[in-house]
Formats: structure tokens, sequence, C-alpha cells
């Protein structure tokens, strides 16, 4: 188990929410003079999220080349108006593993681009958790009286040229499926060696070197780094000594996870979870709390988001070498750490560890109800019930995939 090594020299931005993070990628995408790729789970072509769409439009009819990747169940198909709008300009997209019906009964249906990430002229890039749809809106619930909760950070540095890496893979390996679609084995090949290339040529809009920040990229995905995300995060807890801050939307933590949270805790240290309170999702909601009584017992405190929708999967903790956080956009669920692609910046800064910190105690005093480990385990009969079926069918939905958690 190795954590990934953050590298010095990175100027680093924290955004909250839809409504710092906009504005933030539009600056940026409006000063693009050469290329601009963005990968969303959740693309919603309205309200605030629109601006990103119109931006991407400018930036192609400017000259730049930009490629999108929206995924296949979170986002479907791109509204026809904006099909239309974007074929004009020269904005090219792709689809990540579209999905309708009844193959989402098949496993490999249920591997996901869940990552939410975009780099401009290998310059600057945006790594998080937020989707591009307005924080006051839920395409499940509607209108929200409290925007959503969620995070991501603006980084200028060496880390760029790994976001344009793993993002320039993906895009090549996209368009090979693609040719193979459609009968085209040579340019599925050609497709195919980009695809290798990216990562050992330069990037082609070198990063500057600003601020001093550490950083680093860490990836999940289904080829070369499977486990990595979750390795990152136990070797963080075990470093830990003294506090640990996770808020994180859906959180089910696997056997080795919730090992390395009850070892920090018997350590003594204080460890607070900041979860989802509202009902979402049948299963996420109920299959967490099943795991409630476990961390309950063993000192952990848990307070339930009950303001909005809690969307953030971030972390803050003590370390020997600097306070570490991660801010990004995989969940600590198997959804998340074994089916999806997902990305997270870790961060070793004391200043941006502490504006991090800032965030999550506001939330927790202000915007949270506390756990009291007593009324959970006096909770109806009938809700027990409920929390271990929703578990039970996710253990059975990874048995089906043979994934083990």
């Amino acid at each position: 188990m190795t954590q990934a090594d953050p590298r010095a020299e990175h100027e680093l931005l924290l955004l909250k929410g839809g409504t710092e993070l906009f504005p933030a990628m539009v600056e940026a995408i409006d000063a693009a003079r050469f290329e601009v790729m963005l990968e969303t789970y959740i693309f919603d072509f309205s309200r605030s999220a629109l601006s990103i769409a119109q931006a991407l439009e400018a930036a192609a009819k400017r000259g730049a080349t930009v490629r999108v990747v929206v995924d296949g169940l979170g986002t479907g198909d791109v509204p026809e108006e904006w099909c239309l709008r974007w074929a004009a300009a020269g904005v090219r997209w792709r689809i990540f593993n579209p999905a309708r019906g009844w193959r989402l009964l098949v496993p490999r249906r249920w591997r996901r681009m869940h990552r939410k990430l975009c780099v401009v002229d290998g310059e600057v890039a945006f790594c998080g958790g937020i989707n591009l749809l307005d924080d006051h809106h839920d395409p499940n619930h509607g209108e929200l009286e409290q925007p959503r909760l969620d995070f991501a950070v603006r980084v200028r540095g060496p880390l760029v040229g790994d976001v344009h890496d793993t993002m320039t893979r993906l895009w090549w390996r996209l368009q090979a499926a693609r040719k193979v679609g459609k009968g085209d084995p040579e340019g599925a090949l050609a497709a195919v060696r980009a695809a290798a290339r990216a990562g050992v040529e330069d990037p082609p809009y070198p990063s500057r070197l600003l601020g001093g920040a550490r950083a680093a990229l860490v990836l999940r995905d289904n080829f070369r780094f499977r486990r990595r995300i979750e390795s990152n995060y136990r070797v963080a807890i075990a470093q830990a000594r003294r506090e640990i801050v996770i808020a994180n939307a859906y959180f089910i933590p696997g056997v080795q996870l919730q090992r390395a949270l009850l070892r920090a805790a018997r350590r003594g240290v204080k460890i607070t979870l900041l979860l989802q309170g509202r009902y979402e999702y049948f299963m996420q909601f109920h299959a967490s709390r099943a795991v409630y009584g476990l961390l309950l017992d063993a000192g952990i405190e848990i307070i339930e988001y009950e303001a909005s929708f809690l969307h953030a999967k971030v972390a803050v903790m003590d370390a020997p070498q600097g306070a570490l956080s991660t801010v990004g956009s995989s969940n600590l669920d198997p959804f998340s750490l074994l089916l999806a692609r997902e990305a997270n910046v870790f961060v070793r800064d004391d200043d941006f560890a502490a504006e991090m910190m800032g965030h999550l105690r506001h939330a927790i005093a202000h915007q949270g109800r506390r756990v009291e480990p007593d009324a959970h385990a006096a909770r109806p009969w009938s809700t027990r019930a409920l929390n271990w079926v929703a578990y039970g069918l996710m253990r059975f939905a990874l048995m089906v995939t043979g994934l083990k958690y």
C-alpha cells in the first residue's frame, strides 16, 4: 500500500459550489488559446451551468480544440439544440458507456465516468466533486432551498500535466471504441497508439510552476489504478495523530477502510464524519446507516448534513509532514472505489487544509445533526430492516460483478 508523492510548486484555489467554480472555469475557458478538455458526470444544460456550455462554444469558434466527455448515465444525450450549436462551433464530445433501460442490468454497464476534470491550455486545471449542475437544483428532487455542499480546486503547476495526460488517454480510448463501432480497424489502431503516447510525450503547453503547495493527482480506474484512491486514504488515516474530518456524500467503507478508521480511533485520533443527512437514493442512504453502529461504538462522531444535499468528497487530517487534505470526485463507497473512473487531488499544505477545515467546521456546527449512539441503537426495527436490506443488495451487486470490497 503506497501513497502518492505530492510534488511542490503548485498554486491552489479552493472553490465552494458551482457559484465559485463556474465563473472560475468560464474565466479560464474564455482565455483559452489552444485547447480545452472537460469531463463531467452530469452536464445540465440549464441555469448557471449553461455558462460553461456557452464558454466552450465560444472557445471552439475562436479556433481552440475543445473536447468534452460526459457520462452516459449521469448526463445521457446532449440536448439537440446543443448538439447543433456545438457541431457548428467545432466542439467535439463523446458519451462514456451509454446506458438505457434493460442495459443497466448488465454489470459492465455499471462502470461510470464519475470524474469532474477540466484542463485549459495545459496551464490550469480544475478537479473536484461538482457536477455541471446548478447548486439550487436537483435532477430528482427539484428546487433546493439551500445550495448543495460541494468543493473543487483550481490548480496551476506540474499536476496540470497529469490531468492533461489522463484526459487525453481517455479521449483516444473513446475514439478507438468509436472507430471499432464504425468498422474502421485502422482508425481504431491509430487512436490506441495516440492513447499510448499520452504521458510519454511532453504536454503541448507546459505548465508554469507557481506557488509552493505540494499536490498530487490520484486516479481510480479499471485498468492501472484500481485501488489507488482508497489506498491513499488508508495511508493518510494511518499517519494521523490528532484529528481526521471526512465529508463524504455516500459513505459505505469497505472492510480495510473501516479497520483503518477503527485503528486511528483506538490511537486516540478524534474522527468526525460529515455524511448525507437527506434521503437521496435508497441504497446509499440505508446501506451507509448499516455501518454506523460499528463506527459509533469506536467513538467516531457522525454528523448528518441537513441544510441541503451533501455532495462533497473531501477530507482533512494532520500528518507528520504537514496537514493533508483531499478534494475530488470519489465517494467512499463500492460504486466509486470499484466501478467508476474517479479523480482526487491530495494536498499537503497547512494553509489549504485550514481553509478546508474552516468550511467543514462551520457545516458541522451550524448545518448538521449529531447522530447519538443510543438513539441509533434504538431505531425502529423497520428502519433497521431497510438498512440491512440495502446493504445486502449492495453486497449482492458486488458479488455479481465478481469484485471484493
